[in-house]
């Protein structure tokens, strides 16, 4: 059976400023059943990143994926130049087109001698895929000790809510990988995609200034019902995949995670799944709204003084572009 590497310490680093969901400009502005379903998606409130104008500025998402890296190195008292391998989750609305964001995320840390590159255009899922890179890096170059993992996620648009689905907030966050024990041993994971929901939500950028962007669901009632019940034969199909693969069934599980989308989302896929999501989910989204990649990481972190060491925790993700996964991790004796 091969070894599992271990994920950990976990930082999650927010915004300083908390906007109740009710307060946003944009929710009084809604017509009234819209403004009902934001009031009913079990948000409370969300982080934002502003700068003098409002608005994000050039270069949030790195910002806080680098000040989530380095609370993460500190942690884990490391250096920037003890990292192998840097891959940056990457955001939805880069700085530049043709410049790298990973790179000055590496600059911004000092890893100079780490392996840096890019993981992305999975949504919430492009997470998952990450963590799965930086697992085969560190089990194909045996000479390698860490790997480090870093995200921000910022709204895109001005507005917060996306229809129908949830509502964004903004944060950073970083994972360090390696193969001494940690917090979570990384036991298996497994990932399917979908192109003809490629486009369902979009935003129109080219020649459109940044103040009028909009995210755009193509056709909810096909994210609604249609992607929703492929979802559940998605995720139903890879759970079975991955807890075979360790001779595990479901009755067997300390936790069940998810990405924190909406109330509804997690009564629909507790019915749908037969499983139980755990209790960290339901209060990052009530606190912090719906966070892209982030939110599996956040989830994963709260629910470790919940589980004893052995203790296994599936975390399932999504993402309506469409992509779908589900990794099987153990928890290790590492507190951090």
């Amino acid at each position: 059976m091969t070894t599992p590497i271990w994920l950990g310490p976990v930082s999650v680093h927010l915004p300083a400023e908390t906007v109740a969901v009710a307060a946003l400009p944009e929710v009084a502005a809604l017509p009234a059943a819209r403004r009902d379903h934001v009031l009913s998606l079990g948000i409370d409130e969300i982080r934002c990143l502003r700068d003098h104008d409002g608005r994000p500025g050039p270069g949030a998402e790195v910002d806080l994926a680098a000040a989530a890296a380095q609370e993460a190195l500190n942690r884990a008292g490391l250096a920037a130049e003890d990292v192998d391998a840097l891959i940056l989750v990457q955001g939805r609305a880069p700085r530049y087109l043709l410049a790298s964001e990973a790179t000055r995320l590496q600059a911004r840390l000092g890893a100079i001698r780490a392996t840096t590159l890019s993981v992305g255009d999975l949504g919430c899922v492009s997470v998952s895929a990450a963590l799965d890179v930086g697992v085969a890096l560190l089990r194909g170059r045996p000479a390698w000790r860490h790997v480090l993992v870093a995200m921000g996620a910022v709204a895109a648009t001005e507005g917060r809510y996306r229809p129908p689905m949830t509502v964004l907030g903004d944060a950073g966050a970083a994972v360090l990988l390696g193969r001494e024990p940690g917090r979570w041993g990384w036991l298996d994971h497994a990932q399917r995609s979908d192109g003809s929901y490629a486009d369902l939500f979009h935003i129109d950028y080219r020649d459109v200034p940044a103040r009028h962007w909009r995210e755009t669901c193509a056709d909810e009632p096909t994210y609604s019902f249609r992607l929703a019940m492929e979802s559940r034969s998605r995720l139903r199909d890879l759970n079975r995949e991955v807890l075979a693969a360790r001779g595990l069934t479901p009755d067997r599980l300390d936790a069940v995670l998810m990405q924190n989308l909406s109330r509804g989302a997690f009564a629909f896929w507790q019915g749908a799944l037969g499983v139980t999501i755990g209790d960290a989910c339901p209060t990052n989204l009530a606190r912090y709204g719906h966070l892209g990649p982030i939110d599996v990481l956040a989830n994963l972190d709260d629910t470790a003084a919940t589980v004893a060491t052995g203790g296994h925790v599936l975390v399932m993700n999504s993402s309506p572009v469409a992509a779908w996964s589900s990794a099987l991790l153990v928890r290790g004796t590492d507190p951090r």
